[in-house]
């Protein structure tokens, strides 16, 4: 599968802002969609944002949507996810996933592979 590897997050304070890197390869086929999922301490995986490369369109959950943007950069296989208006509440692992599916959905048995995770700390 391909290789995903997330970097960006940290510590930050309420009302700051941070932006996770996702960089694809080991691969010459690209994903159809790229997704950011997150999970809390005792809490399931939940979905985050996702990125579909063809058409270039976005979806949001309802929790992070006017505060999160994603943007990408083609050549280097990379998509961001910009955070704005850190919560606490936002206080999670975020792992970035790809999906080589034509098909679209926002459950994590639609995407194929898993980054390995980077912490993001949203501090009150």
């Amino acid at each position: 599968q391909v290789q995903l590897d997330e970097s960006g997050g940290g510590l930050v304070q309420a009302g700051g802002s941070l932006r996770l890197s996702c960089a694809a390869s080991g691969r010459t086929v690209s994903p159809f969609t790229m997704g950011w999922f997150r999970q809390a301490p005792g809490k399931e995986r939940e979905f985050v944002a996702s990125f579909r490369w063809r058409t270039g369109s976005t979806d949001f959950a309802e929790s992070v949507k006017g505060r999160f943007t994603i943007s990408r950069d083609n050549a280097k296989n990379t998509v961001y996810l910009q955070m704005n208006g850190l919560k606490p509440e936002d206080t999670a692992v975020y792992y970035c996933a790809a999906s080589l599916s034509t098909s679209y959905s926002r459950s994590r048995a639609d995407f194929d592979s898993w980054g390995q995770g980077t912490q993001v700390t949203v501090s009150s």
